[in-house]
């Protein structure tokens, strides 16, 4: 019921609100993760996501070679990483600490390499 729930959840927001994913970062995104190109912005301290958008087009989009669309002179080569799979998901996932009520502290390598608060929602 759980991974159903959150296959069809498709806004941030409710990411952070039903599975503890912090999307206010540069880690934010769920696809890339750790390999975002998302930065932050020098003087507000504010995640950006300019210009990531075009690595999910086709290879042959006419948006991934136009030099005035988004940032001036530059062609968006870079592909999204693939999908992981069932098995994958479920790997990565049972790195984390049990899921409990509260958590007594953060699990490793959160904030680094990805942003899961395990907690209990159903």
């Amino acid at each position: 019921m759980c991974t159903a729930l959150m296959c069809t959840v498709n806004d941030l927001p409710t990411y952070g609100m039903a599975f503890r994913w912090n999307t206010s970062s540069v880690i934010g995104c769920l696809v890339c993760v750790e390999a975002t190109r998302a930065f932050y912005l020098q003087n507000g301290r504010k995640a950006c996501y300019f210009d990531c958008h075009r690595q999910f087009l086709s290879p042959d989009h006419p948006y991934r070679r136009n030099k005035k669309v988004v940032i001036k002179n530059q062609v968006e080569k870079k592909v999204t990483r693939p999908r992981l799979t069932g098995e994958q998901i479920c790997d990565w996932v049972e790195e984390f600490s049990p899921a409990v009520e509260v958590p007594p502290s953060l699990s490793d390598g959160y904030r680094n390499e990805h942003k899961w608060i395990k907690y209990i929602i159903l």
